[in-house]
């Protein structure tokens, strides 16, 4: 079963095509700055790949990119987009409607659109890549995975927040929680490379990056995680503060003269290893910064790997135990200074590294010593992939 996979921004559009028979992708690309002048198609087939600039007014003409890569005589990979049978969407957010991935219908773009107001920036860009992929390839099966469905098994005393019971019940204001397919696909990946059921692990994964969240995972369900009620909460980020002092927003507000949502835009924006280091927000350039003496840089690498590990040692206690610890992720699975950083203080859990296998990239191994008790290890996520499981799964049982 050939199954296209959507990933749509709020101005990009990314794409896999996978044949299912053998779990491959045969093809893979983006369409960037759409609505915005200087439009981009990068297309990869075979390990080759093509770039051609495209004005992109809308998602709509971003999905007739795409069918027209696929289909291409010299760079696709198909001659129909018939040849799909189906397609699916990366959903941001579900509110408390969904648990799972499902079937696409009107009541569930009408069930999307009602949670626009958790997902303002997300859930709208879905909704067009959904309905684009309609308009350009018919009545092919669509199916919704949503990054929040993973963490539905968290029970309310880790879901809501100490604050008027009232804003839970009127505006469903809560933790849900993200990168929910990242963390359902390592925690599984995990457990088959150490050969142990998913069922009797306690587990922390860490899925680290430009975007980073953590999720206390036992017997193979969320029971916690760092992000919140939207993608800010949780460890600081590339360019998002992370958890911090409510007031704050208040206290900038008055300060600087500036609304909520301004505030609320530089904390999401302009925070983050960005604020702090003034460098950059990619961990590479910080690690350069770093090495040539930037002070702001080493602190805000500090600062995230401290952060990381005490959300590590709080879920820890959350479980009353862990044995496996995962990283994952760009930075998780690529930064190899990061890993004493944030692992280091552990050893009190019973966490033991082997210095040489952390130092290395290899992905899908134990780096810890045959002698700690709890495993740590570096998976590579793999979340188009699951998009694409679950929407094979789904559209078979129709």
């Amino acid at each position: 079963m050939l199954t296209l996979v959507i990933n749509a921004g709020s101005s990009s559009l990314k794409y896999q095509l996978f044949d299912m028979s053998k779990q491959t992708v045969l093809a893979k690309g983006i369409c960037e700055r759409i609505g915005i002048p200087g439009g981009k198609n990068k297309h990869t087939v075979n390990g080759e790949t093509y770039e051609m600039d495209y004005p992109m007014n809308t998602h709509f003409d971003a999905i007739r990119i795409v069918t027209e890569r696929l289909t291409d005589p010299e760079t696709g990979v198909i001659r129909s987009m018939k040849e799909i049978s189906a397609v699916g969407h990366r959903v941001l957010h579900g509110g408390q409607k969904f648990s799972g991935s499902v079937l696409i219908n009107d009541a569930v773009l009408d069930a999307i659109a009602e949670c626009i107001p958790l997902g303002p920036l997300h859930n709208p860009a879905n909704l067009i890549g959904i309905r684009a992929c309609t308009e350009v390839m018919g009545d092919v099966p669509q199916v919704a995975v949503f990054d929040t469905a993973f963490h539905q098994t968290m029970s309310p005393k880790a879901y809501l927040y100490a604050i008027p019971y009232e804003y839970y019940e009127k505006y469903d204001i809560r933790r849900y929680g993200f990168h929910g397919t990242s963390h359902r696909y390592v925690s599984k990946r995990a457990a088959e490379i150490l050969g142990r059921p998913l069922s009797e692990l306690k587990m922390i994964t860490c899925h680290l990056g430009n975007g980073s969240s953590l999720a206390a995972i036992d017997g193979g369900k969320s029971v916690d995680t760092s992000m919140g009620l939207t993608p800010l909460e949780g460890v600081p980020m590339g360019t998002r503060s992370g958890s911090i002092d409510p007031a704050i927003v208040g206290v900038l507000c008055n300060r600087e003269s500036k609304t909520v949502n301004e505030v609320v835009d530089a904390l999401d924006k302009q925070s983050g290893v960005l604020g702090i280091s003034g460098v950059s927000s990619d961990f590479r350039d910080l690690d350069a910064a770093k090495e040539a003496g930037n002070e702001r840089a080493a602190l805000a690498l500090q600062i995230f790997a401290y952060n990381v590990r005490k959300y590590i040692g709080s879920y820890a206690a959350a479980m009353n135990g862990v044995d496996v610890i995962v990283l994952t992720g760009g930075i998780g699975e690529n930064n190899t200074d990061l890993r004493p950083e944030i692992l280091g203080g552990l050893e009190f859990m019973g966490v033991k590294i082997d210095a040489e296998k952390a130092a290395s990239r290899e992905k899908n191994v134990d780096i810890s010593t045959p002698d700690s008790r709890v495993r740590v290890m570096v998976v590579e996520t793999d979340e188009e992939l699951v998009i694409a499981m679950d929407t094979v799964e789904i559209v078979s049982k129709q």
